[in-house]
């Protein structure tokens, strides 16, 4: 049998997915393949038939649903008219990366494992489920599991045995290469051009909104700071519903982009353009030419805990006996845990493992960089407004990230604490964003009374939904909110205020820190355990969670079936049976992120 060539297709969310993919074509290519790595949407799904070996690597988002840049495939892939026996040409294998603290752990990956199953694929072996929570993280899975993938596919194709691999430690080629020009007038941003024709902004065209206002919402002697930010979003044909989300994307600081150039020894105001070394696109949302620090703010995710890849091309670098030494150990796989003591555990970042490795970051060939460094990836926020209420304005509540480890320097967030930087008292400020549908859906039916359990920053949505169901003259909602201090971080108290006076809110608070014994949401719902049974089995009513993923969300459903069992006299297995029925039929719904 002759040589194959690899195809490696990814949906990825966060880039975890997309770097492991990565990771999976530099074994092909230092093995002598032919590989091309691709998002499972930029792939033409009918070609798929008469493709012979193809790795899927994917992550799932939300509640078991897949990532946005393979859900077009998702759609394909599971038509009832493909005929069964369609994939029989198809020698493949899937790698899921996943969070076991979900209940819907590595649902996606399962679920096309058994539908390639279906369509008559040849699996090279079982799906590999990695789990983000193992102590050493996804590569606990991941690298044994690639090991059993080399071995079937070299017991598949023999041929591929006589072939001598590259060495670990020579550098492939770069995906690009970087072409200085000498006095170039730099284009405009074209982010920042409001877009003239009327189509919804997207990832790849996101609306340029301005920035209205950008309040802090917390007591200024609160240890959190939370803001509460506006947009206008008039002339963009944006259009959002309660639930729905905003996705943005975070600029690097300018002390950051300042100190990487510094170790780079770059020009910050040096133009070039990007020529692919292959027949890989170029990067879209770079203009072309683009400066250094374009590039380095915008794109270059240089704030980021590096992955294990990092250092992997890093080594590749290095000269410096004692730094290379290092950076081999922190690229095998017997190195994890030093890796993670070092990087994960005190979220050490990219810029910062530069500074510690000063001999191989000047030995560096800028040529690398977009291999080196993930795209900085959009972040999504619950929107906490409805265009009901506020025709044109979108707006947002956002907990500002910040926490000290053992690095001197705190950690920050780097989409809040860039959010929480911007002012407009200072002069206009635009940051370019779209929508996405929301995983939580509120009920048309007028009657259908809705129970919220929103704490902290959990209660962005239910604000959102309140404005909507107020101008829409729906008047049964409950809502359950907690936080530390009535006095400190009790958001849109007055809001919450004047509802209940019209009859439009009933509201239960937990302010955990405020009397010597804590209360949380979710005693509070067993305090209310008669009310809530009433609208849960007599009226029909929805119930939802937002919030922080730790222990909230299950301490509040553990509270929802002893209502059950105290006030339906169910077993606590009939309990559970009626929350899973709930979730089901969509009665029961959870946002929440860790």
């Amino acid at each position: 049998m002759s040589k194959p060539s690899l195809l490696v297709l990814y949906g990825s969310q966060t880039g975890t997915a997309q770097d492991a993919a990565q990771r999976i074509a530099r074994q092909a290519q230092r093995r002598q393949l032919q590989v091309q790595v691709l998002p499972l949407d930029n792939y033409n799904v009918a070609n798929l038939i008469s493709e012979s070996l193809v790795v899927f690597v994917c992550s799932t988002t939300g509640q078991g649903d897949p990532p946005d840049n393979m859900t077009a495939f998702w759609r394909f892939i599971f038509k009832k008219s493909l005929p069964v026996g369609s994939l029989s040409r198809l020698d493949c294998a899937v790698l899921g990366l996943g969070d076991s603290s979900y209940p819907k752990f590595n649902y996606v990956a399962k679920k096309l494992h058994k539908r390639l199953l279906q369509l008559g694929a040849g699996m090279l072996l079982p799906a590999g489920l990695a789990d983000d929570q193992h102590d050493l993280g996804s590569d606990a899975v991941t690298d044994p599991w690639l090991t059993s993938f080399w071995e079937r596919v070299f017991a598949l194709y023999p041929s591929l045995a006589d072939v001598i691999p590259l060495r670990e430690d020579e550098p492939l080629p770069p995906t690009y290469t970087f072409h200085f020009l000498d006095d170039v007038e730099e284009k405009t941003d074209d982010r920042l051009r409001i877009p003239t024709e009327q189509t919804a902004p997207s990832q790849s065209h996101p609306f340029p909104a301005r920035l209205v206002s950008n309040r802090r919402v917390t007591d200024m002697s609160h240890f959190q700071d939370v803001r509460h930010i506006e947009f206008d979003v008039t002339g963009s044909s944006i259009e959002f519903a309660a639930g729905d989300v905003v996705m943005m994307r975070p600029c690097n600081t300018p002390e950051d982009v300042q100190q990487f150039c510094q170790l780079l020894r770059l020009d910050p105001e040096a133009m070039f353009t990007l020529r692919a070394t292959d027949n890989t696109a170029v990067q879209a949302r770079l203009p072309q030419p683009c400066t250094v620090r374009h590039l380095v703010e915008s794109y270059l995710d240089i704030a980021a805990v590096p992955r294990r890849s990092f250092f992997e091309l890093l080594s590749t670098f290095a000269t410096n006996e004692m730094e290379q030494q290092k950076l081999v150990e922190f690229s095998s796989a017997a190195g994890q845990d030093e890796l993670h003591s070092y990087c994960n555990r005190p979220r050490r970042t990219a810029l910062e493992v530069l500074a510690d490795f000063p001999h191989t970051t000047a030995e560096m060939k800028v040529d690398y960089l977009l291999d080196l460094f993930p795209e900085i990836q959009p972040r999504s926020f619950s929107i906490a407004s409805s265009l009901q209420a506020h025709p044109h304005r979108l707006q947002v509540l956002v907990a500002v990230v910040h926490y000290k480890t053992k690095m001197c320097k705190p950690r920050r967030g780097l989409c809040s604490t860039w959010l929480a930087s911007l002012d407009p008292a200072q002069g206009e400020v635009y940051v370019p964003q779209w929508v996405k549908k929301g995983s939580l859906k509120f009920p048309k039916e007028k009657d259908t009374p809705v129970i919220m359990v929103g704490p902290g920053t959990g209660v962005a949505p239910f604000r959102a939904a309140l404005q909507e169901r107020m101008a829409d003259g729906k008047n049964a909602n409950v809502l359950f909110f907690g936080c530390r201090s009535e006095s400190k971080d009790f958001y849109f108290r007055s809001e919450w205020e004047a509802m209940m006076k019209t009859g439009h809110l009933t509201l239960f608070t937990a302010f955990s820190r405020d009397q010597e014994e804590k209360v949380y949401v979710q005693d509070q719902v067993r305090e209310n355990a008669e009310l809530l049974w009433d609208l849960i089995a007599n009226r029909r009513a929805c119930f939802y969670i937002a919030g922080n993923a730790k222990q909230m969300p299950t301490s509040v459903c553990d509270a929802l079936k002893e209502v059950f069992q105290q006030e339906g006299g169910v077993s606590s297995e009939d309990a559970s049976q009626m929350l899973a029925t709930m979730e089901r039929t969509g009665q029961f719904q959870s946002e929440t992120w860790s």
